[in-house]
């Protein structure tokens, strides 16, 4: 017998629904509480089906509030649901998929797609055969009702469609929808895209087999009259392009026309699925072939997209110039994220490693419209083309940057500057001889009359800055960082912000260039802490940290610590434990602490203690969440791990004067804890703390080796690249300042180091600091690192061979030496690569450049003037010059052209079949 409701209980449940419609918070917080009271009930979720499906009497919004409160009833408790009461929601939601109001339609299969998700699907057989029979009805409320719950749980459940558990229904159901294609009803066919489109980038064999019908059919809506089939088409084509482009080749150069058209689309939705085309293109092998002779026609189309709309400008208040004075909401600061620290060397070129920790943040500057938008992807598409076409773009775009960039509206004046920006990165060569004009104009807009102009020139300006420096101070950067230093304080704050953020760049790229200009530099950064609002302080740290990094010990001097300290130290005492603002002012510190090195001294010990608290706190509770997760929350690990980022800055810039702060606190004890975390990005930032207290104060250290080694050694696991890399940082670090004490712990390690220095597709990072503790390994145990030096020499070799100078190089090249010594054959195969590595150095020691000649002469010695005469000739023509312009490692050349010898070689290398 059907359920049928109690005519009181439907009247409460009723009353209940309405109560709920009203903006009075009590009136809310009665509703919440009564929910849950009759949520004890089970028959309580019958009522809210028959409210929706049953009682057409009732206002719309009141039938699907009913059903909205059941979806997430059936989210959180369909498993207690009695199968009667499952199988009559079931039943009701197929029995009325056809309601006459599209909201009550749309509301059901948001129901169906929410019970299919809790695994219903296996266990509902006739759900999918029934919506695609009901497809045919000539009703059309019944069909577009179908559609529509279809095409949710096509979006929700795509792979389990085209697996065995279901028997592959996606085999009838893709034919089924490519029918609806030609439907005379825009709302049908467009459902009927959107259903196949959510199978492109899965590749379903289903779809694979009807592809060529499916794109003929998306060919014959090209020109639709309804946008959002339009829309779909759209949407197709570019993952089409990504995942089939074999079978696009044929029409290329029709879709690109048709592209064309559509970025250009009235309906800005459209527009922007059809500019998503040239970002995914670009991406493709063929772009260059296929797009060149049509890049007259896209240039003048995405520069036109880059302009603000009317609705982008009244977001973004364009017509406010001063709000300085105004709090930020909550909602305008987004969630911040720390990222853990990473140990990297420098290079010939004098950076870091760019790779896999590094993140460029090069949006433009309108990034408070989270929403990706046309202006965003046609400027996005623009600078990923121009890294295509390079300089080939320029007779394109420069007859219309210039009218752009001059033009009397603000508006189009402000699309000039994002063009000039978004090539900076592809077309800087081909830009260079306009660059001393247009540098003094962008200068200039930086005092323009409108917000939105003033802070999208400080970001154009900061995609230049590379240039800017590479001149003479006087001529661009002295300007530059002027009236950069002004715009941090304006009174826009989008404008700050925007100001702030291309500071740090030019930071980056000016490095001591700034030392002249510290004190102004100083007294702006400071008075802007005054000045800023939430928002845009948490951005000035950043800056801050950005201008210690790059000025380094220049900033350690008094007049400049009384300036910077007393803020920091002030916002520092202000914040609580618990309050997220930590993380970016800890990063700051951090940066500041390792700059200022003895400067730092005065204010340490706070510092210091309040980050062991904060670890120690996290620490607990994890460990009440690990052992009561019903009771206690899972802590926030960003407080820990920013915590132990500042103890590794203040052990870096302290040295030795961390070593009574260390003995004064149980940090050795929590960071045996931090090393065995579950979170990566915990053990990552232990590895380095580890490794910056092993050169600080390795007295404290060496008690725990013992317990600490095997930590190392577990996680030297490249699956996880930067804590990999930490670990085997730390290992250097250790094996130095063990010495032959380490000898017990090479074969816990050593295989791993192997393994992953032969390791294929291995970051720079970490293959440099792998050889790096391979080779300090071998200099203190060389007997045991020897035997397997054919192993790994030539990947060795090839990973140090652009490292600068420095102690780490010197300690690494050493410990190769002395295992050539022991272990002579083992560099034979691969001497070319030694030599290579050698002439990498500009000025080593005289000892090390000692062990090197003797190698060498051993090495000629050994094989005779004849076959050295002939191992020399294989040298490349690149490597003859790098060792021709080494000034320290003459020696071989003169090999090359004498058979005296210069030095007496000891028999030590002679030994073992040089």
């Amino acid at each position: 017998m059907e359920w049928q409701p109690d005519e009181q209980g439907l009247q409460q449940v009723l009353q209940l629904l309405k109560d709920s419609q009203s903006p009075n918070t009590v009136t809310q917080r009665a509703v919440q509480q009564k929910l849950e009271q009759l949520n004890q009930f089970p028959d309580f979720n019958n009522y809210l089906i028959f409210v929706l499906t049953r009682l057409k009497t009732e206002d719309e919004p009141t039938r699907s509030l009913s059903g909205l409160i059941l979806k997430n009833n059936v989210k959180a408790h369909y498993q207690n649901f009695p199968p009667a009461v499952a199988d009559f929601i079931k039943q009701e939601c197929l029995n009325n998929i056809g309601d006459p109001s599209p909201l009550i339609r749309a509301t059901i299969g948001i129901l169906i797609t929410t019970i299919a998700s809790k695994g219903e699907l296996q266990t509902w057989p006739e759900l999918l055969p029934q919506l695609c029979n009901l497809l045919n009805s000539e009703d059309y409320n019944t069909c577009e009702g179908s559609f529509g719950a279809l095409q949710k749980i096509c979006e929700d459940s795509s792979e389990l469609l085209d697996s065995d558990a279901l028997n592959r229904p996606l085999n009838i159901m893709i034919p089924k929808f490519l029918q609806f294609f030609k439907h005379c009803s825009p709302k049908i066919r467009s459902h009927a895209i959107a259903c196949v489109n959510q199978f492109i980038i899965g590749r379903a064999q289903a779809l694979m087999d009807h592809i060529d019908t499916f794109i003929e059919s998306l060919f014959a809506l090209a020109a639709d009259e309804d946008s959002e089939v339009r829309k779909n088409v759209c949407r197709a084509l570019v993952m089409l392009l990504e995942v089939r482009i074999d079978r696009l080749i044929p029409h290329m150069h029709s879709i690109i026309q048709y592209m064309l058209q559509r970025t250009q689309d009235p309906d800005e939705n459209v527009a922007l699925e059809a500019c998503e085309f040239w970002l995914t293109l670009a991406e493709q092998p063929i772009c260059k072939e296929m797009l060149s002779g049509h890049l007259v026609q896209l240039t003048p189309i995405l520069v036109n997209g880059m302009k603000y709309s009317e609705i982008d400008i009244i977001l973004l208040k364009g017509d406010v110039e001063e709000d300085e004075a105004v709090p930020d909401s909550d909602q305008d600061i987004k969630p911040r994220f720390h990222k853990s620290r990473t140990v990297t060397l420098q290079h010939e070129g004098g950076e870091g490693e760019e790779g896999e920790d590094i993140e460029e943040d090069d949006d433009d500057d309108d990034d408070t419209l989270s929403d990706w938008n046309l202006r965003k992807c046609s400027a996005a598409a623009l600078d990923v083309l121009a890294n295509v076409f390079r300089d080939e773009l320029l007779p394109h775009l420069l007859p219309l940057l210039k009218g752009l960039l001059f033009h009397p509206d603000w508006v189009i004046k402000e699309s000039g500057i994002l063009v000039l920006g978004a090539i900076a990165e592809g077309c800087m060569q081909g830009m260079v001889p306009y660059l001393p004009e247009l540098i003094p104009h962008l200068i200039q807009c930086l005092c323009d009359k409108k917000a939105l102009v003033r802070s999208i020139a400080c970001w154009t300006l900061s995609r230049y800055a590379h240039w800017v420096v590479s001149q003479p101070p006087d001529s661009y950067l002295k300007p530059l960082m002027t009236e950069l230093l002004k715009r941090i304080l304006d009174g826009n704050k989008r404008v700050q912000e925007a100001a702030c953020s291309a500071f740090a760049t030019l930071e980056e790229e000016a490095c001591t260039e700034l030392v002249p200009y510290l004190s102004f530099i100083l007294d702006t950064l400071v008075f802007a802490f005054g000045k800023y609002q939430h928002k845009n302080l948490l951005i000035l740290y950043d800056a801050i940290g950005t201008l210690a990094d790059s000025v380094g010990h220049h900033l350690n001097q008094p007049e400049y610590i009384q300036k910077l300290m007393p803020p920091l130290i002030a916002k520092w005492n202000e914040l609580k434990d618990e309050d997220k603002d930590l993380f970016p002012l800890l990063e700051c510190l951090s940066s500041v602490a390792t700059a200022l090195q003895s400067g730092f001294l005065p204010y340490c010990e706070p510092v210091y203690q309040r980050c062991v608290t904060l670890v120690q706190k996290t620490l607990a509770q994890a460990m009440m969440y690990n052992q009561h997760p019903d009771q206690y929350e899972a802590p926030d690990k960003d407080f820990m791990i920013v915590a132990l980022d500042l103890l590794s800055g203040l052990a870096e810039g302290l040295g030795g004067h961390v070593e009574q702060l260390v003995a004064r606190s149980n940090i050795m004890t929590l960071l045996f804890q931090c090393m065995q975390d579950t979170m990566p990005e915990v053990r990552q930032s232990s590895f380095a703390l580890l490794g910056d207290l092993t050169k600080a104060c390795f007295l404290h250290v060496k008690p725990c080796i013992a317990e600490f080694m095997p930590i190392l050694g577990l996680n030297l696991n490249p699956e996880f690249i930067s804590v990999c890399n930490n670990a085997t940082w730390a290992i250097g670090e250790i094996s130095m300042q063990m010495g032959a004490e380490m000898q017990p712990y090479v074969g816990m390690v050593l295989p791993h180091l192997v393994e992953i220095i032969n390791r294929p597709n291995t970051p720079k990072t970490l293959l440099e600091n792998t050889a790096i503790t391979i080779g300090r390994l071998g200099y203190v145990c060389p007997q045991e690192v020897a035997p397997q030096l054919q192993q790994f020499i030539r990947p060795w070799c090839t990973s140090l061979r652009n490292i600068r100078d420095n102690e780490e190089k010197d300690s690494a090249f050493r410990g190769i030496c002395v295992m050539i010594g022991v272990n002579p054959a083992g560099v034979v195969q691969d001497f070319i690569f030694f030599c290579d590595a050698v002439a990498s150095w500009v000025n080593p020691k005289d000892d090390l450049r000692d062990m090197f000649y003797k190698i060498l002469h051993g090495f000629k010695d050994q094989v005779g003037e004849e076959n050295w005469q002939q191992f020399s000739e294989q040298f490349p023509p690149l490597l003859k010059e790098r060792l021709c312009s080494c000034n320290v490692i003459f020696f071989l050349i003169y090999f090359l052209r004498s058979s005296v010898c210069l030095l007496d070689c000891g028999g030590e290398t002679r030994a073992g079949g040089m």
